[in-house]
């Protein structure tokens, strides 16, 4: 049974004559089957009808005959000599052979193109998944600097707050040692809370200066606020008693006579 040439059955398939032509020509004339791989992926390419420069004769693979360069015939050449012509039902049949390898490489095309998509959703997910990890290990990071940035903070606010009390503290103490004369000055002195007041009045008439009679005259103590001035009866009380413990600012003055 005669065979019909490659560009042929590529006609017979339904593809255009000039895509069929390119398609032989860019493969190399290696077969129909490698002509119809290349037409299947390149038929969506803009440029796919367009014709190729080369001439028809090199383009397919084979060299003018005599009758394409307008030449005489050659010697034993006659009309109607050539290949043998095929019957309706060979041509039928080589049709539905070409027709069935169309199929199969358009399934072969399909299932390609299926596992292309299929292996790109695989990669969408995987990039997915490893940005949704990456989002994940951001927000940790963040959540951890904000929770140890919340600690240091917390341990600055403790120790500021124990500088203000070491300081109320020294105060205290401070403020528990002075006796404010009447010249302006003070003096410092530090009393256990049960001793009596007159221990303190006696520190005083033993430390002050020459404008409170040089040591000879009585003084009075006074508290500044609330304002008081105490007695005698006062002076055998403990400092405690009295409401001068943890500290207190006394005022000393000469004592009126009577």
């Amino acid at each position: 049974m005669a065979e019909l040439t490659a560009l042929e059955s590529l006609i017979e398939m339904g593809f255009p004559k000039g895509r069929a032509e390119k398609a032989l020509a860019l493969t190399g004339n290696q077969g129909i089957e490698a002509a119809m791989d290349w037409l299947m992926e390149h038929e969506d390419d803009p440029d796919v009808d367009e014709p190729l420069a080369t001439p028809l004769g090199h383009v397919l693979g084979r060299e003018p005959t005599p009758s394409e360069q307008g030449g005489p015939k050659g010697p034993g050449s006659a009309v109607g000599e050539g290949k043998p012509v095929l019957t309706e039902e060979e041509r039928q049949e080589q049709t539905k052979r070409m027709l069935e390898l169309v199929a199969q490489k358009q399934r072969e095309r399909e299932e390609r193109e299926e596992r292309e998509a299929l292996e790109r959703e695989r990669q969408r997910r995987r990039q997915g998944q490893e940005l949704s990890a990456a989002r994940q290990r951001l927000q940790e990071d963040e959540m951890r600097r904000a929770a140890e940035e919340r600690k240091r903070e917390k341990a600055e606010e403790l120790e500021a707050r124990q500088r203000v009390r070491e300081k109320i503290e020294r105060d205290k103490v401070e403020r528990a040692k002075k006796v404010r004369l009447p010249d302006g000055t003070s003096l410092t002195q530090t009393f256990r809370a049960r001793e009596q007041l007159a221990a303190v009045r006696l520190y005083v008439e033993l430390h002050r200066g020459e404008d409170l009679g040089g040591g000879q005259d009585p003084v009075q103590l006074l508290s500044g606020f609330p304002r008081r001035a105490f007695s005698e009866a006062d002076m055998e009380r403990p400092l405690q008693e009295l409401g001068l413990v943890p500290s207190a600012v006394l005022i000393v003055a000469k004592k009126c006579p009577g």
